[in-house]
């Protein structure tokens, strides 16, 4: 199918990403597949080869970040096509070389994307079919985490603690929503300097918690202490700041280890 895919009009490549990519996968995940495109796409030909019924979204078609792509069902098992734009990837590699990144909505991003991913999918991924050599490049000069970046998104935690002193006045109010949210975020973003710290790239929310509580920078009993948080903030306002105390604890020892 990667072969097949790099025959399309405007495809540079093909790439293995996710699970299945990292050897963390179970039986039933899926097979995505990273389709790197350059200027523009043939999508009726895109859509002729996904077959008849498969609805193929155009770049932009899934969001900003998240461009487009496919679901498809080959012999029973799922595989996702999922659409990036390689002169895109590579400014925003070129971003992450110089300490810099962005956090876009997205859907299916709770916590918003976080551009670094791109470079990330990339280090992380396996070339599957690359006919001009790009990919396997890219991945080369992407498997150095860039100190620039790791300084800045350990710098970055401070927001943690700006979030928990919101929540701190949404818990005096009994707003068990603003509280979640903001405690939410704060975890997201430790959990991106945890991964920062130690030089490892983080793709997404999905997972992260258990990856991170393994990092050396994470406090003691990191994911219990944050499982228990998120899981049961509270109803009133005396258990939201309860829990908006503990969070404010945890955050500072995250902090210091970083």
């Amino acid at each position: 199918m990667a072969e097949r895919l790099t025959r399309v009009p405007g495809v540079v490549g093909v790439m293995l990403g996710g699970s299945r990519a990292r050897g963390e996968h179970r039986p039933g995940s899926d097979w995505d597949l990273g389709v790197y495109y350059r200027g523009a796409l043939d999508l009726d030909a895109l859509r002729t080869l996904a077959g008849p019924g498969v609805d193929v979204a155009a770049p932009g078609g899934w969001g900003p970040w998240v461009n487009g792509g496919a679901w498809l069902r080959v012999e029973g098992t799922a595989v996702d096509w999922i659409l990036r734009d390689l002169d895109r990837v590579g400014q925003v590699w070129e971003q992450c070389r110089e300490g810099r990144y962005e956090i876009g909505v997205q859907a299916g991003h709770p916590l918003g994307f976080w551009s670094p991913c791109y470079a990330g999918e990339v280090a992380l991924g396996q070339v599957l079919a690359d006919p001009t050599g790009e990919l396997a490049d890219l991945r080369r000069r992407t498997a150095d985490y860039p100190e620039p970046l790791r300084d800045a998104l350990t710098a970055a935690a401070w927001e943690a603690e700006f979030l928990v002193e919101g929540a701190a006045k949404g818990a005096a109010r009994g707003d068990a929503l603003y509280v979640s949210l903001c405690l939410s975020r704060a975890v997201g973003v430790l959990v991106q300097a945890l991964f920062a710290a130690d030089r490892r790239w983080c793709l997404n929310e999905k997972g992260a918690l258990a990856v991170a509580e393994a990092l050396p920078g994470a406090p003691a009993d990191f994911g219990r202490r944050v499982r228990g948080l998120l899981g049961a903030p509270g109803t009133t306002a005396e258990e939201l700041t309860t829990t908006v105390a503990q969070a404010r604890t945890l955050i500072a020892q995250a902090r210091e280890g970083l």
